[in-house]
């Protein structure tokens, strides 16, 4: 039986990614949007929450010019949902997300903690399961700069000419939003709750180590096309964040470096700090390929005989980016994560493609979600 998950803050950083990643376990999950315009009608507010088996609040403000308006507001929200949760009559979950400045003396903080204490009442009230996730450092694919995240931020800047600066060179748990969400789905399936549960970060670093690596990875990958090494995890998670940011319609298809003699001609197709697996496909006129997407793996398409039209979009989004690649000037385009992508042969000869992913195809863990762009 299909669980029904009402997420608030849905269109949010943390809950676009919250909301992806259950969206592709249709057989076990029936997602309910709550969305902003639903807070100012109670009785549709109500009939929302009370349709679900658990909810993951997720919606607030952490940032704005008036300082009382992000204390305020967060707890105005808390508590119109706390309210219509005394009125639920079934058992219901909930997880909230709370974050580490509850610690601090902000009014985020503050609003914060004072909110979990509100959801801890309710749960010993009526005896149902409650979640208190106190969560570090959120960062990953397609966060807002200048709001979300340094990471965001640094990401953001120096993909686009910019030039980071370190306002305090703090040590900073950091969180994967992958991993945080990977978390959070543990959580709904437990049977006891836990008021005060922190999440742990997935690295612990300072500022100026994660800007290190970010500006290595423009060194490397920007401007030299090299995929970096990448010594773990961590780094890899990073690198996709970075990659999230490059306009990739401004950058690819980028163009190889031939070197022809008599003998023919020689490209160099990829420079690696990192494993994986290439292979090679040949497409028949008129035929298309993929209409997939991937969340955690780097994938290299090179072009190298035939004429091809690429389409990538955004997992969500309607936008579709159109590149057109052509074997008699070799190329090749690097696919984001959260991207369908599809290649098609145009011409009228057989087209010519290889392929290198970061890992090695795993059946039992394909990462890999099929679906039409045009639908």
């Amino acid at each position: 039986m299909k669980k029904k998950i009402g997420i608030t803050g849905r269109n949010g950083f943390i809950g676009t990614h919250v909301f992806n990643v259950l969206s592709l376990q249709p057989d076990k999950y029936e997602l309910i949007e709550i969305k902003q315009t639903h807070w100012d009608n109670v009785d549709h507010f109500y009939e929302l929450i009370n349709s679900c088996d658990a909810v993951i609040h997720l919606a607030g403000v952490n940032r704005h010019t008036n300082s009382d308006f992000i204390h305020d507001e967060n707890i105005r929200l808390a508590e119109l949902l706390v309210n219509v949760l005394y009125k639920v009559k079934h058992p219901i979950q909930l997880i909230f997300s709370s974050s580490l400045q509850e610690n601090t003396d902000t009014p985020y903080g503050k609003a914060k903690k004072k909110s979990r204490a509100l959801f801890e009442k309710w749960s010993k009230d009526t005896g149902n399961i409650f979640w208190g996730c106190v969560i570090p450092n959120v960062f990953g694919p397609f966060g807002k700069p200048f709001y979300n995240s340094f990471v965001a931020t640094f990401c953001y800047q120096l993909t686009h000419q910019g030039t980071p600066e370190i306002q305090t060179d703090a040590i900073v748990p950091l969180l994967y939003v992958g991993d945080l969400v990977a978390e959070l789905e543990k959580i709904l399936q437990l049977p006891v709750g836990n008021a005060y549960q922190e999440i742990t970060a997935s690295k612990v670093l300072k500022v100026s180590d994660v800007l290190l690596q970010l500006q290595y990875f423009t060194e490397e990958y920007l401007h030299k096309g090299i995929i970096p090494e990448l010594q773990d995890k961590f780094a890899i998670q990073l690198f996709n964040t970075y990659r999230s940011y490059i306009p990739h319609e401004k950058l690819f298809p980028k163009m190889y470096v031939e070197h022809s003699d008599n003998r023919g001609a020689f490209v160099e197709l990829i420079r690696l700090g990192i494993g994986g697996q290439v292979s090679f496909s040949t497409t028949l006129p008129g035929i298309t390929r993929g209409n997939h997407f991937h969340t955690r793996k780097i994938e290299r398409f090179s072009v190298i005989k035939g004429k091809a039209k690429m389409e990538l979009k955004r997992y969500g989004c309607s936008e579709v980016h159109t590149f057109y690649l052509d074997g008699a000037n070799p190329c090749y385009i690097d696919i984001p994560i959260w991207y369908y992508h599809n290649i098609t042969n145009i011409g009228e000869d057989v087209l010519y493609t290889i392929f290198w992913i970061s890992e090695q195809y795993n059946p039992d863990d394909a990462d890999t979600y099929f679906e039409k762009l045009n639908q």
